[in-house]
């Protein structure tokens, strides 16, 4: 059996959604709750709670922001004018009339309310509501010229606060990993260094917890597999910080380009692909594919905040198992080249490279070329996706000038998962192996090497004693 998370992006795609979807499906909330208490940063809290799109049953996660914090770029009568083009006339103005100041915060899928003191409530349906507050002043201030705080960050900027919230490594290194795509994306649209991009709406804190949530809930789940056949965008032109721009906005165009992302464009208006909802989709998926027959184990619904007239703003998450007997295929790529003046050290620091940037296996072995030059083969296996950029580096980090590669290859792969398993030097994460025989388990190498420098023991001890753990 072969379990894989497959996300139907046929309705839009924001950070909010993903976590959603991914809460609904089961993600530990309180391990989301224990990393979100520990960011450091300011100004917002969060709910958890279940509405209803179109009579249909979701889970909402929703970040708040305090007055001084609020970004209202986000809002309807912000994106798409004094008459939104995805909401009807009449419920904007009885918001506006009756219950003060209700933002939908749009690109992100964000809804934050400004109360009055008179009307105290929002108009969502809540239940089992789960409010956490993080340094809330709880001040409401009725600005109604819209000026507000802005805190526009360097990608470095992000980056240290990211490193500073009490997660597991493979999480950090997940939020790490989408606002890269994501800074990359807003340098080629801006034409800046990368060091240089300022981030305006992805760097407002909403969105910085948007993409540690998604990190912390797929990292609790344990999938190693997405599938992502295709996003779908809508059409129209959308307000941001740069005035008026087209949909799909720039940032998002270049994220799917360059991850390769299937896009369709719907005949609805409105933003459904936020770039923060397309750089979690490339940063995660592995296949476009979906298997020919399944079998779904359980289904998660999350909720966007925009009323579309067209399409109910919905992402669903499957997860799914397919019936392949102990192994499955895949399609990869082979690349190959031969180095006769290139030293292992040189090698070495490739291989590094080469792994970091999403190579599935890389080796090197001794050979003899012409006129019995001793020399390197070095072997990379990759995905379709991968190989431009797996090439680029072969290129500039090694002295060979020319790539073989052999395409289209298929694999047979064993059936893998992996679990946390409690162990006397702390929590270890295993790699679980499916044979015809039974299990097989694998502890993680960066795991074992850390609890074995924390707790002062050999590492050799510290992995058997993982592996006998997880044997039982």
């Amino acid at each position: 059996m072969s379990k894989q998370l497959y996300l139907e992006a046929s309705s839009g795609i924001s950070g909010d959604m993903f976590v959603a979807s991914l809460l609904d499906l089961g993600a530990d909330q309180k391990v989301l709750e224990k990393a979100l208490s520990s960011i450091p940063a300011k100004g917002f809290e969060i709910k958890i709670s279940r509405v209803q799109k179109s009579g249909i049953d979701c889970c909402d996660f929703n970040v708040i922001l305090d007055a001084e914090h609020e970004n209202h770029d986000h809002d309807m009568a912000y994106l798409y004018g004094p008459a939104p083009v995805t909401m009807d006339h009449e419920e904007h103005h009885h918001e506006e009339g009756e219950h003060g100041h209700c933002h939908h915060h749009e690109e992100e899928g964000h809804c934050h309310c400004h109360h009055d003191e008179e009307h105290e409530h929002c108009h969502h349906h809540e239940e089992e509501c789960h409010c956490h507050a993080h340094d809330h002043d709880h001040e409401h201030h009725h600005d109604h010229d819209h000026h507000h705080h802005h805190e526009h960050r360097h990608l470095s900027d992000v980056k240290a606060i990211i490193d500073a919230t009490d997660m597991t490594e493979s999480a950090k290194a997940l939020a790490n990993k989408i606002f890269l795509i994501v800074a990359e994306a807003e340098s080629k649209a801006h034409n800046l260094p990368l060091e240089e991009v300022h981030f305006h709406e992805v760097g407002a804190i909403d969105s910085i917890v948007d993409i540690i949530s998604a990190a912390v809930c797929f990292d609790n789940l344990g999938i190693s597999e997405v599938i992502v056949p295709k996003l779908s965008e809508g059409t129209g032109t959308v307000r941001c910080q740069h005035g008026v721009l087209p949909v799909p906005v720039p940032a998002t165009l270049n994220i799917v380009n360059a991850y390769d992302m299937p896009l369709e464009i719907m005949n609805a208006k409105g933003e459904y692909v936020t770039p923060t909802g397309a750089a979690i989709a490339c940063a995660l998926c592995t296949s476009h594919t979906l298997p020919s027959s399944f079998k779904v184990l359980k289904t998660g619904l999350g909720a966007g905040k925009r009323d579309y007239k067209e399409k109910t703003n919905i992402l669903r998450a499957l997860l799914i198992e397919t019936e392949s007997g102990h192994y499955e295929k895949d399609e990869i790529v082979k690349l190959e080249s031969d180095i006769d003046d290139a030293s292992g050290e040189v090698l070495g620091y490739t291989m590094e490279k080469l792994f970091r940037a999403g190579a599935l296996d890389v080796h090197y072995s001794p050979i003899y070329m012409k006129k019995n030059r001793p020399a390197w083969e070095l072997v990379v296996i990759c995905k379709e996706d991968k190989k431009e950029e797996l090439e680029d580096i072969i290129f500039s980090e090694t002295t060979t000038i020319g790539i073989r590669e052999f395409t289209s290859l298929m694999r047979s792969i064993l059936h893998r998962e992996t679990k946390e398993i409690d162990t006397p030097y702390g929590k270890a994460k295993v790699k679980e192996v499916t044979l015809p025989e039974g299990k097989r388990y694998y502890p993680e190498y960066e795991v074992v090497k850390t609890l074995a420098e924390k707790n002062g023991k050999p590492f050799q001890t510290v992995f058997n004693e993982i592996l006998a753990l997880a044997g039982k």
